[in-house]
């Protein structure tokens, strides 16, 4: 009880001590209470320098949202995919008609057949249609036929066909296949350079072996001409030809090349060139072809 009492028992000087410190203790409360220490700093939304930094914050988030938005680069429609389609806006629909117009080996050349073909609306296809990109030869193609289209007799509709020197399929020239609609210079050359290549049209499907030869134009071409003249090839000896010769024989590529050679090593030499048959996946649908080229003796 006695070491309790000390607890309690204070000088003089404690006791003002205390006394001074409860003071403190009551005056730092009161200045809280009564005096507010927050400050705010006031701003005017509407001074030109606000409205200056509002206006380039709105600009840099229009930039942002536009870099966000898919890029749309010239293409050429008729690689349309799905995913594609689905950017530019196309339904499903119209994606499907795309493909199954393709899937025939068919090509849309302008922006009036891609909406003849899909169907799109005038809307979307004048928001798409400036970035469609067909080839080179497809433009000049429509650019020549525009041009044709505007010759006319007695200004009458009815185009001029340009005259020819032969019907002669083998002997006909550039000029000659450019009298026919949907021939332009390009595939008039082509046409050229490959009957070079195979020594004449000797089959009159073979104008549909040139590249890029719409089936409607090869026989519109096939109206008009024909063989005529049967080109005059000379055979090569398959039992003595070399492999750089055989090798130039159109038809026959690097893996039949080889083939051949084995084959001909395999029996020593064939008799009849109809043993060509008897190689492993020879391509017999092109056999009549081949031995117009190669002969066995």
């Amino acid at each position: 009880m006695k070491n309790l009492r000390s607890h309690f028992v204070y000088t003089k000087n404690q006791r003002n001590g205390i006394l001074v410190l409860l003071g403190l203790i009551l005056l730092f409360q009161v200045v809280f209470y009564f005096i507010d220490f927050e400050t705010e700093s006031v701003y005017d939304v509407n001074s030109p320098k606000t409205i200056a930094f509002q206006k380039q914050i709105d600009s840099l988030k229009e930039v942002a949202i536009e870099n966000r938005k898919p890029k749309i680069y010239p293409f050429n429609p008729n690689f349309i995919s799905d995913y594609k389609g689905y950017q530019l806006g196309m339904s499903t629909d119209q994606i499907d008609r795309l493909h199954q117009f393709r899937s025939k080996n068919r090509f849309v050349n302008s922006t009036e057949e891609f909406q003849q073909v899909t169907k799109v609306s005038d809307s979307l296809l004048s928001k798409i249609s400036p970035y469609f990109k067909f080839p080179d030869w497809v433009t000049k193609r429509r650019t020549n036929t525009k041009k044709v289209a505007k010759r006319t007799f007695n200004h009458e509709t009815e185009k001029v066909k340009a005259e020819i020197s032969t019907t002669d399929i083998n002997l006909a020239t550039t000029s000659d296949f450019l009298s026919i609609e949907g021939v332009n210079e390009n595939l008039s050359e082509r046409i050229i350079k490959y009957r070079t290549k195979l020594q004449g049209f000797t089959f009159s499907d073979q104008i549909f072996e040139v590249w890029r030869m719409e089936k409607e134009v090869g026989d519109k071409i096939l109206q008009t001409f024909s063989i005529q003249t049967i080109p005059s090839i000379k055979k090569i000896n398959v039992n003595t030809a070399s492999f750089k010769e055989v090798l130039k024989i159109p038809y026959i590529d690097y893996d039949l090349c080889v083939k051949i050679f084995d084959y001909r090593d395999e029996v020593a030499e064939l008799q009849l060139i109809s043993e060509l048959k008897n190689i492993e996946d020879f391509p017999i649908d092109k056999y009549d072809r081949i031995v117009v080229y190669l002969q066995a003796e």
